[in-house]
């Protein structure tokens, strides 16, 4: 629970690459282009499973599984967990 408060307080920070952009619209099949704004929204939803592990945080809300740096708030990549 800690770990989603500590994230969730920070949520203004977390940002991406443009690589990370391209390949996060590639893995979810997204239309929009806001990427962040898309996984920002993913992440608030109370129904998101946070949690740290290493260096990173993973966000699951079904189907969909996002990476963060936890130091730098880096969308790191995104997937549709199958």
């Amino acid at each position: 629970m800690e770990n989603k408060r500590n994230l969730l307080s920070n949520i203004d920070r977390i940002h991406t690459t443009e690589m990370g952009m391209i390949r996060i619209k590639k893995n979810l099949k997204l239309e929009t282009d806001d990427v962040v704004g898309y996984c920002k929204e993913k992440i608030s939803d109370k129904k998101c499973r946070i949690y740290k592990k290493g260096k990173n945080w993973y966000c699951e809300i079904n189907p969909i599984k996002i990476t963060i740096n936890s130091y730098t708030y880096t969308i790191i990549t995104a997937h549709i967990v199958k």
